[in-house]
């Protein structure tokens, strides 16, 4: 199988576009979301997203701070114990970003709905509801008829919804551990990573670790995203940051809340890209700006010995930069291949 190991930079480059209809990680608003693709999307200058999220992130937070996303269909908008996503209800309540407003069952709901191949999902769920019966998209429309349609039941003649089917061009994913070949492992709560991966047009991992396919083929029923499905590979450690990864690192809890103060003005967002977005080019870089007392300290948590079992398959930096010299990728004009 390939070597589909890429940089940051050339996936971003490659597999985004202005105007694409684009998910993440799928992941709880302080989970494994792919939070450093996103901060790539921002520097890369990625406008007018349409964004798919199972819940509210600091991806979509700071997407609708500065400008990235005008669109956004989710079940969650909070950050929980961080508070409201200022950022994000800067940019709705001006009209900025439109929030198509979901439950948290109906988005996972509308991924598996993609990924079975289904032209919508027949739900009990949201029905008869102003969930239903508004739609951001179309807010002159009320009741809308058009967000959740009611549908018969031919069996039974009984009268329930139809979700549209969530279908992404593109879905970043977070993952715990991958292989070369995109095969990948993700400890905690999964979140709909799953059914993302194969409502996906398109999927790209960022992996906390690299880590040879024989941990892959030692735990073969933990491969919840196999390599068929993936595209591309960011080897990129701590790239959920300041979100968690199970088994690696806590939440920066100080940073999580910073974070969405600075981005709850326009001024602030402006300087949080400067200082957390624009600062950095290399991981070197990235991890330096984090600092090595935050990353020692977030990185000693209860989780850790999860991790134990796959410890002797990790690749090492030099490791992995010799075999990201032998990736497909390598080499490679960089061009957008994102499906329009």
């Amino acid at each position: 199988m390939p070597n589909k190991l890429i940089t940051l930079k050339d996936a971003v480059s490659k597999f985004t576009r202005d105007g694409m209809v684009y998910a993440s990680g799928a992941a709880l608003p302080v989970g494994s979301d792919s939070v450093v693709f996103g901060r790539e999307m921002l520097r890369q200058g990625r406008r007018n997203i349409h964004y798919l999220a199972h819940c509210n992130s600091q991806q979509v937070n700071l997407f609708a701070a500065l400008g990235v996303c005008d669109k956004v269909e989710g079940g969650f908008s909070g950050l929980e114990v961080y508070g409201f996503a200022s950022g994000l209800r800067r940019a709705v309540e001006s009209g900025a970003v439109l929030w198509e407003d979901y439950s948290n069952l109906s988005m996972p709901l509308r991924f598996f709905g993609a990924a079975m191949g289904w032209p919508f999902v027949p739900t009990t769920v949201n029905i008869g509801t102003d969930l239903q019966k508004r739609s951001s998209f179309k807010p002159d429309e009320y009741p809308c008829s058009s967000k959740i349609p009611e549908i018969k039941d031919p069996f039974t003649g009984k009268i329930y919804g139809a979700l549209p089917v969530a279908k992404p061009e593109l879905a970043s994913i977070h993952v715990t551990m991958a292989d070369i070949e995109g095969n990948a492992i993700v400890l905690g709560t999964e979140w709909s990573r799953m059914e993302l991966a194969r409502a996906a047009g398109q999927v790209v991992l960022q992996a906390d670790f690299i880590v040879d396919t024989d941990c892959m083929r030692q735990y073969p029923n933990l491969v919840r995203i196999p390599d068929l499905l993936v595209e591309a590979v960011v080897p990129w450690q701590l790239g959920a940051w300041p979100q968690c990864s199970v088994g690696i690192y806590d939440s920066d809890e100080e940073h999580m809340f910073l974070m969405n103060k600075m981005l709850g003005t326009a001024e602030g967002a402006v300087e949080y890209k400067a200082k957390y977005v624009d600062s950095w080019e290399t991981h070197e870089e990235f991890l330096a700006l984090i600092g090595n007392e935050k990353i020692e300290k977030i990185m000693t948590n209860p989780t850790t010995h999860l991790m134990d079992p796959y410890r002797k398959w990790i690749k090492t930096e030099e490791q992995i930069k010799e075999l990201m010299s032998q990736s497909i990728f390598a080499g490679q004009s960089m061009t957008v291949t994102a499906k329009a």
